[in-house]
Formats: structure tokens, C-alpha cells, sequence
């Protein structure tokens, strides 16, 4: 009986074996979820509905999006992890994910380690935006305040240890050390509404979030932290060229999944993520917010990550920035 059961069993993972490469090789088959670490308006969240109708088109199934914000990426990128390793959710995230790697919170684990890199998408400086209030027209003007006013020029972020709030400790380095208050937000969205009212003298968010006020005169753009001005917006000078030679420090999106995700899937949805990013329509739309597409395999992102996380770990280190800050 013990040896029937076997044969039993054997026999009908043989049979359910082809069933199951037969549903990975046509995936998707229901809808897909796209978890946006942040919340609704932001660089992330920006580009994310930017694509979402041509990946949707692509893959033949709908693509929802889910906005999970706070703790600087880290709720709606554990979600993410924790999902199940089908295909079927997808986190869209920029390079905060390897801030909070940088800066890890004692006790948890490391996401890099939950998480699959799919493809690196896009690729766009940081800004430094004030509003038009602040008296600060220029980032000399910037510069020169933050020179007078150690520590009390009040910069929003979306999180302490984002990215944007990383970026801005090395541009600040960059500048001559100056210091800054930081004041920490959930996202570039809340963050933007409170700069438009002058609630804080400046901040540092991915570009293209701020793209439109910035065109509509409601925030003023002092400066990119990309080698070259941003064609959309060519009045713009870059950190490099004014105050911090030699300074830059983009910015990056890209795709994961949970690891363990099937190949099959994987190759599928870097393969439509690629022909989205080569949609003459949506390289219009990255164009006007300053993004640039890439489309990068799963090996050049994850290369990607580790360098981040490295460049993000020594400003923590010099400037002493620890998770809860």
C-alpha cells in the first residue's frame, strides 16, 4: 500500500506538473496589482498611472494601482514582500527602497532579500523647490541663507532617510556642509501641498513631481541634481554648474516582485515594461516631467540597488542619520 500511495503520488505530480508550466507560461490571467509605496502625487505614484494603461495593454490584463504610504516606503514595500510569489503584485519603487536598506531599523529584515528586481524603468534628477514667497530666488540665494542661518532653513522631505532626504544631506555636503532643519513628510504629495502654501521654506522631491507647479509659477525651481539641465525645463541649472561642482545624484524607478516569483512571469512583465517604455506616447509624457526611460534587466537593476544603498550608507554614517531620526 505504501508503494502504490507513492506511485499514487508521483504519477499525479507528473500530471499537475505541465498544468502548472502551462499557467505560468500564460500568465497573467487575472488582473494585476501594482503597489506604490507612497501616497497618491508623488514622483512614484506619478509615474506609476503614467504607464499603468499601457501596461495593461501590453499584458492584457488590468493593472490596478495601490497606494501604501509611510515609514518612507517601507509599509507598502513589505506588503509587497509579503505577497504571494505569482506574479500578480508588483511594487513600483524609486531609490528610497535602497535608502531604507542604507539605513536599516533594528530588527527587520532586509527587503532586498524578499524582493526581486524586474526591471529598472526610468531614471530622473531630484529638484530643489521653494515657493515664491521664500525670498529665496536662486540656489545661491539658497545656499547663502542655509551659509547665514545654520540649521534653520526648514527643508521638507518625503521621510526622514528617503532618498530626497539623502540626496539633500550629499548636495548639502556637496555645497559646503551646510546644515538644514529636515521636516519629514509621508510623501512628495503632502509635501507639495504644504510648500505651495509656504508652510516650509524648501524642499527636495523627484522633479517631475513638482513638474507643474513649477510650470504653473505656484513653486519655484532653484535647481536639478542631474548631470545636465532637464531639456522639459532648460532655465533650470543643475547643482553642479552653480553651487556644488562636480554634484550629481539621480533619482531611479523600477519594478520587483516577491522572490520566488516564477520566471516565466518575470520575463514577461520586464518584456511589456520595456515595450511601454518605448511607447512614443508615454517617452512624450516621461519627457515633459524631466523622467528619461531605461528598461534594464532584472541583473542591471539589482547592480543598481547594491550601488545606491553603498553611496546612501556613507552619508548616513558621516552625517549620523539612523532610522527614526
Amino acid at each position: 500500500m505504501f508503494t502504490r500511495r507513492l506511485f499514487l503520488a508521483s504519477a499525479a505530480a507528473t500530471v499537475a506538473a505541465p498544468a502548472v508550466l502551462r499557467a505560468e507560461a500564460n500568465w497573467p490571467q487575472r488582473p494585476l496589482k501594482l503597489i506604490v509605496p507612497w501616497p497618491p502625487g508623488g514622483g512614484v505614484d506619478t509615474f506609476g498611472r503614467i504607464v499603468q494603461a499601457a501596461l495593461s495593454a501590453e499584458l492584457g490584463q488590468p493593472v490596478t494601482i495601490e497606494n501604501i504610504g509611510g515609514s518612507s516606503g517601507r509599509i507598502g514595500t513589505l506588503a509587497a514582500a509579503r505577497a504571494a510569489a505569482d506574479g500578480y503584485t508588483v511594487a513600483l519603487v524609486n531609490d528610497t527602497f535602497a535608502a531604507t536598506e542604507a539605513i536599516p531599523i533594528a530588527g527587520t529584515p532586509s527587503l532586498r532579500g524578499s524582493l526581486a528586481p524586474v526591471t529598472l524603468a526610468i531614471d530622473a534628477p531630484q529638484g530643489l523647490f521653494t515657493h515664491p514667497k521664500s525670498g529665496l530666488a536662486t540656489v545661491q540665494d539658497f545656499v547663502a541663507a542655509a551659509k547665514a542661518r545654520p540649521g534653520r532653513l526648514n527643508v521638507g522631505v518625503p521621510g526622514l532617510g528617503s532618498s530626497q532626504h539623502l540626496t539633500s544631506e550629499l548636495l548639502l555636503r556637496a555645497a559646503g556642509d551646510l546644515r538644514v532643519t529636515h521636516v519629514p513628510y509621508r510623501g512628495g504629495g503632502p509635501l507639495l501641498q504644504d510648500l505651495v502654501a509656504g508652510t516650509v521654506d524648501a524642499a527636495v522631491v523627484t522633479f517631475s513631481a513638482a513638474a507643474q507647479q513649477a510650470r504653473a509659477g505656484t513653486l519655484v525651481a532653484l535647481a536639478t541634481t542631474g548631470a545636465q539641465r532637464t531639456p522639459a525645463f532648460p532655465a533650470v541649472p543643475t547643482a553642479s554648474e552653480t553651487v556644488a561642482p562636480g554634484f550629481v545624484q539621480t533619482t531611479w524607478q523600477g519594478f520587483l516582485v516577491p522572490k520566488g516569483t516564477p520566471d516565466a512571469a518575470r520575463t514577461r512583465l520586464h518584456a511589456a515594461a520595456q515595450a511601454v517604455l518605448r511607447d512614443p506616447a508615454v517617452i512624450a509624457r516621461l519627457g515633459e516631467l524631466g523622467f528619461a526611460p531605461i528598461g534594464q534587466d532584472g541583473a542591471a537593476f539589482a547592480a543598481l540597488i547594491d550601488k545606491t544603498v553603498e553611496t546612501f550608507a556613507d552619508i548616513a554614517s558621516v552625517r549620523q542619520i539612523a532610522a527614526g531620526d
